[in-house]
């Protein structure tokens, strides 16, 4: 019966997998652009933004994939469940990222499923070490996504109101869910964990800048 479960949530996560990588996402909740005009931006402008929006909606994929592998290996049914509507908001980041980057003339980057497969392992890897180090994965990702965030706004166009009310309200949920997984006993990570974790995902933001 174990067996079962265990096969049917490899199952359910491999599907997620393919929906994240191949499928339009959609998103419950209203976009945070929506009903605020697109103002008039030079190519390079637009060009810029995609690219700030790629790597944030590569970012995205990146997270779905981590809490979905600690979702698979996690222990505790309060600890999967976090994962799972963790997961669930960066489904709808996804649909936002995207949509502004076609909206700019731009597209989502060619290394996704590279960057999903890697971040997927990582999160089983985690799920599998116990679950306050599984939460303390999800606080420290989203503490270093929403970095990121703060950084791209500084780097938008003041024009530009549309990515900034996007990116502010993903702020808004990557902060949640770190409270969410610090109120749950997340454990500390050590730094060198702290540090490989920036040097990765400085690779996926270079990289994914351009391609």
């Amino acid at each position: 019966m174990n067996q079962l479960f265990n096969l049917d949530r490899v199952i359910c996560e491999f599907d997620t997998a393919l929906r994240t990588l191949l499928a339009k996402p959609r998103s419950l909740r209203p976009h945070p652009d929506a009903g605020i005009d697109e103002t008039v931006l030079t190519e390079a402008q637009k060009k810029h933004i995609g690219a700030l929006m790629r790597i944030n909606h590569t970012g995205e994929v990146c997270a779905q994939a981590l809490y979905s592998g600690q979702a698979i290996t996690a222990r505790d049914a309060v600890t999967s469940q976090a994962m799972q509507q963790a997961a669930q908001e960066e489904t709808e980041h996804l649909a936002w990222c995207q949509s502004r980057i076609d909206q700019v003339g731009g597209r989502t980057s060619l290394l996704n499923p590279l960057f999903y497969a890697g971040s997927f392992a990582i999160g089983a890897i985690a799920g599998a070490m116990g679950d306050k180090w599984s939460l303390g994965f999800l606080e420290e990702t989203e503490k270093q996504v929403s970095e990121h965030l703060a950084s791209h706004l500084a780097q938008l166009p003041d024009a530009d109101e549309k990515s900034r009310k996007i990116i502010e309200q993903m702020q808004v949920d990557e902060a949640r869910h770190a409270d969410a997984a610090n109120s749950q006993g997340a454990a500390q990570l050590p730094l060198p964990i702290k540090y490989c974790m920036k040097k990765m995902s400085a690779v996926m933001t270079s990289t994914t800048y351009h391609l």
